[in-house]
């Protein structure tokens, strides 16, 4: 067959260039990540350059954890996270398949006669899909968008587990705290228990004064167990995010819980920043844009149908080659696209609903997260300046009358007891203060103003 159609040849090339290319789209969720965090991240493909990244891991576990180690490890290594960055190379994928046309078809056709007196009779043709070709344009701009929020729903899933391991973190620097205190109470009540015993065989206590400290003395025992379960528990949280197992799990912590800052930063216009920068709103926005192109794209293409052009070349057994141009088309007489329309506008509609839940919902919890903080640091700053001096006169009073033989033994523990208690509440609200503040930046889609010197921490 030889035939001459410069425009074919054109519209068999074109998109025939497009391809997936893997690093796409990961570069933008770095640069995003690294803006919010100052942290960098990295997908993991299985390549020479990934044994480097493991070595970086073992460097940043070779010393003491800190709260950016942690968050760094995490967005190298998740395994979840890795699974959706995987994401990013089937919106690509679909972004190139988009660009791409259909397929031309070729028919042909031989005869050979069942006679001496006939001649072989062939035909061939090749066409192709006109719409395509027509609509191209905007269905690429339609995946395009796509592959836009995609990216930007895989980076809010990278600040989401940064701040989830911020708070695990805090959460093991308070438990770690916790249980250094339930130990100092342990060795305290096992003394007294000890001395008591002593006084009880010399006939200076009673029977109820002894069973009293011993009760104590198991009771901080259970209390000890349950702190440190809950230490085991965090750690192992921790490692679940960090996505660490075997000799890797052995890192160690050094700091202790950071106070609160002394005065804390402005935080107003949290809302306003939150609507800015989150991404998962930004996400929400560019699947109404899609969703309202495809729309268009289903709208202009309503009333054409299947359109197909094509070369045909035929030739009789006798006659002469034939060569010339074929059309064929569907007639949208009954399926118009309708029910594809209305799908798409009640898509379009759901859309704007949701990008209007998610921002009002997105104030409301920047209010509340807001409000939360500011409260949490008010009570530490109360624990510190009020609670935690009074507990400490009361300790040292109570010792003073002991040693003046004006108040017993049991007394002067309870005053310990309740000082030691008043300082495991602090640690708490320290730790939900800190806890509060990374799930405040992950509300708003960034970091917050940096607070200022922390205050003294109480002796």
């Amino acid at each position: 067959m030889h035939w001459k159609s410069p425009w074919l040849l054109a519209v068999l090339l074109l998109g025939g260039c497009a391809s997936v290319q893997k690093e796409r789209g990961h570069l933008e969720v770095a640069a995003l990540v690294e803006e919010r965090t100052g942290l960098k991240t990295r997908w993991n493909q299985g390549t020479p350059e990934d044994a480097q990244v493991q070595q970086h891991l073992d460097a940043l576990l070779a010393g003491d954890l800190t709260s950016d180690r942690a968050v760094e490890v995490a967005l190298l290594n998740n395994p979840a996270l890795q699974g959706t960055y995987e994401e990013l190379g089937v919106s690509q994928a679909d972004m190139v398949q988009a660009g791409l046309l259909t397929n031309p078809s070729f028919d042909g056709s031989i005869g050979f006669p069942l006679s001496s007196d006939g001649g072989i009779e062939h035909e061939f043709s090749i066409v192709q899909s006109f719409v395509d070709l027509f609509t191209l344009p905007l269905r690429k701009r339609v995946a395009k968008e796509q592959f836009l929020a995609d990216t930007l729903r895989v980076a809010h899933e990278a600040l989401a587990t940064t701040a989830e391991v911020r708070q695990t973190f805090t959460e093991v620097q308070a438990r770690q705290q916790l249980v250094a205190l339930r130990r100092e109470v342990l060795q305290a009540a096992d003394a007294a228990a000890d001395l008591s015993g002593k006084q009880r065989a010399a006939g200076n206590v009673t029977a109820l004064a002894l069973a009293t400290e011993q009760a104590a003395l198991e009771q901080a025992r259970l209390e000890l167990a349950q702190d440190e379960l809950s230490l085991f528990e965090a750690r192992e949280h921790l490692n679940r995010l960090m996505g660490l197992h075997g000799a890797r799990i052995q890192w160690t912590l050094a700091r202790k819980l950071p106070e609160v800052p002394a005065t804390e930063a402005s935080l107003e216009h949290l809302e306003t920043l939150a609507m800015r920068q989150r991404l998962d709103i930004d996400a929400a926005r560019k699947q109404v844009s899609l969703l309202w192109n495809a729309l268009e794209l289903a709208r202009s293409t309503r009333f054409f149908g299947r359109v197909e052009v094509g070369v045909h070349t035929h030739r009789d057994a006798n006659g002469p080659r034939l060569l010339g141009p074929t059309l064929s088309l569907e007639l949208p007489i009954f399926d118009q696209r309708q029910a594809l329309i209305a799908k798409l506008e009640a898509q379009h509609r759901q859309g704007e609903d949701r990008l209007t839940e998610l921002a009002v919902n997105a104030r409301s919890e920047v209010r509340a997260a807001r409000a939360r903080l500011v409260t949490l640091r008010n009570m530490a700053e109360r624990y510190q300046k009020v609670v935690l001096p009074l507990r400490t006169t009361i300790l040292e009073e109570s010792q003073r009358q002991y040693n003046a033989m004006q108040i017993g033994l049991p007394g002067l523990l309870i005053a310990r007891r309740e000082q030691v208690e008043a300082w495991r509440a602090y640690l708490e609200t320290v730790r939900d203060y800190w806890m509060a503040r990374a799930d405040l930046e992950r509300l708003v889609g960034g970091r917050l103003p940096l607070p200022t010197a922390p205050a003294p921490a109480p002796t």
